[in-house]
């Protein structure tokens, strides 16, 4: 039976695709982890008190980074180049969402509306990693190698998540609401082409690496656009609601640490 439990139970079985699956993983996590320290570094003097929440969000995503590196290490690989067509977080940047690559290479302090991008971005890009994550915990959370890892990654996205609602609220309390509403709708509009053509993308390349019948490929692929299709039409919208969550102040303390597991 075709299931999501037993197309990851394949990529994981095989060498090659866990490769380029972790690759891909550990190289967005990784690119995130840099993204938030250099914003950590750069927030405005009115907004400094976010600084150790953004910085708390890049050591974790640093450390999920390492985590997914250890898993291929753990069976003897290498980590591989990630194709451009499967690389998420550069084709994010690359479509402007979030903040450019080269504003956060300055050493000009950001605005509050960058504040207001940055969070946006996040809690977009936050909801797919928080669903993606709780998908691989339910099917694998016991599983030998993974598990450990899926575990953890998948309550630091939770937290990830909270603070970005917690935030964003205060920013709109502050007076910044319409802002925040327009950003989140153009995020989560790109956001969803992006995550269907990275989907197909990826979806071809475990196919050839596994091979995959054809029949199996296209109906994968079909999956990807049906998924699309729904966020198209309303979906998306799940993404740009607020709440306050039950996890108040979720980056308020130290960064988490985590021992290789290798």
């Amino acid at each position: 039976m075709l299931s999501a439990k037993s197309v990851f139970q394949e990529i994981f079985d095989n060498d090659e695709s866990f490769r380029l699956f972790c690759s891909i993983a550990a190289s967005g996590e990784a690119q995130g982890g840099w993204e938030n320290g250099r914003i950590a570094t750069l927030v405005p003097a009115g907004e400094r008190d976010l600084a150790p929440k953004i910085a708390r969000h890049g050591a974790d995503e640093d450390k999920h980074g390492r985590l997914f590196n250890a898993l291929m290490r753990k069976r003897g690989l290498e980590p591989v180049e990630v194709p451009p067509e499967t690389d998420y977080t550069m084709l994010l940047e690359k479509h402007g969402m979030g903040l450019a690559h080269e504003k956060l290479r300055g050493d000009r302090p950001l605005t509050v509306q960058d504040i207001v991008t940055y969070l946006a971005h996040s809690r977009v890009t936050e909801q797919r990693a928080s669903e993606q994550m709780r998908l691989l915990r339910k099917n694998f959370a016991a599983h030998p190698d993974v598990g450990r890892a899926v575990r953890m990654i998948s309550d630091d996205e939770d937290n990830h998540l909270a603070y970005c609602h917690e935030e964003l609220l205060r920013l709109a309390r502050a007076g910044h609401g319409r802002a925040i509403q327009r950003a989140l709708r153009e995020c989560a509009l790109a956001e969803i082409r992006i995550h269907r053509d990275v989907g197909l993308a990826v979806t071809a390349r475990m196919g050839r690496i596994l091979r995959w019948p054809r029949a199996k490929t296209a109906l994968l692929s079909a999956a990807v656009h049906l998924l699309y299709a729904y966020e198209r039409v309303g979906g998306w919208r799940r993404m740009v609601s607020l709440r306050m969550p039950e996890r108040r102040n979720a980056l308020g303390g130290p960064a988490t640490t985590a021992s290789d597991v290798a």
